[in-house]
């Protein structure tokens, strides 16, 4: 109800007795004990449910989508949802569409590059480290300039295992990444590890397909223009602009560099909690599974 919910908005600000607001309010303390004590009801844990849905498409959209796109993808989903309900909840959450502002375009396709196929097909979920990992590039706001980000991560515990900053989107940005992530993996055979990437000139380019085969490194890429083919990249590139980056201002790209590396190595890698390996940082969830084979192979 709602006057329960304001009744304990108020009892968390500690200025009014729940029994004064009650007999105001004309309603019973045990009713709002009651209530207070009560789990939540099937149509608030299926709005949480939604809520993860709805947060996966807009931000897979580059934060694009709005309440009718994002209606129609769920109904193409199976879920039966009305267009109210999607609004309600983007609303709630403060979710929307774009507005026409001015977005720097990082995927230039080269109309005459050949494109290695789709080895990942949307199955973002390897069982094991160093079997398939995917990068991307995005944009960020300094007092210089765009600074430029690309990533690699561990499809298997969303671990950032290489990145590379500059001012340029050049194909040496994507490649400084590929190398560090070699480096962080060093002692381990990558032969046959699945690099996924959209199809951007950088990763199509001879320069960056030679740097893959010389560590052994097998290229996939998903379509043109399809944001789902590589939907792991673009949900780490939300989170660090939702969780951190939108609530920062740079004056210069160096700030940016310094204060990107302490985010990802300091906190992303390894201490948030991602719910797609069980609520574990990625650095714990390896650790997991080397402790796993360890006693397997004792």
């Amino acid at each position: 109800m709602a006057i329960y919910s304001f009744i304990a908005e108020e009892q968390a600000n500690q200025v009014w007795a729940v029994a004064e607001m009650c007999r105001v309010l004309e309603v019973s303390r045990s009713g709002f004990y009651g209530w207070q004590n009560r789990g939540p009801c099937q149509r608030e844990l299926t709005d949480k449910m939604l809520a993860v849905e709805i947060e996966a498409i807009w931000e897979c959209s580059g934060r694009t989508y709005g309440v009718p796109r994002i209606h129609r993808w769920l109904l193409k989903q199976g879920f039966e949802v009305g267009r109210n309900r999607v609004a309600r909840i983007m609303r709630a959450n403060g979710w929307e569409g774009e507005t026409g502002r001015r977005r720097v375009r990082t995927t230039i396709v080269d109309r005459g590059a050949t494109a290695a196929e789709d080895r990942v097909k949307r199955d973002f979920n390897p069982t094991a480290p160093d079997s398939v990992w995917c990068g991307d590039i995005t944009y960020l706001p300094t007092g210089q300039g765009w600074l430029f980000l690309a990533t690699v991560i561990d499809l298997f515990s969303r671990r950032v295992i290489g990145w590379s900053v500059a001012a340029h989107m050049r194909t040496e940005l994507v490649g400084d990444a590929l190398k560090m992530a070699v480096a962080t993996r060093s002692g381990q055979d990558l032969v046959g590890v699945v690099f996924h990437s959209d199809r951007g000139s950088q990763y199509t380019s001879a320069e960056f397909g030679d740097l893959c085969d010389r560590h052994g490194v097998l290229q996939s890429m998903g379509a043109t223009g399809v944001c789902w083919d590589n939907a792991a990249a673009e949900s780490f590139f939300g989170t660090l602009k939702r969780e951190h980056a939108n609530k920062r201002s740079w004056a210069t790209r160096a700030d940016a560099r310094r204060d990107l590396i302490r985010w990802i190595k300091g906190w992303y890698n390894q201490r948030r909690l991602h719910s797609t390996i069980g609520y574990n940082s990625p650095v714990e969830y390896e650790a997991m599974f080397n402790r796993h084979n360890d006693n397997i192979a004792a």
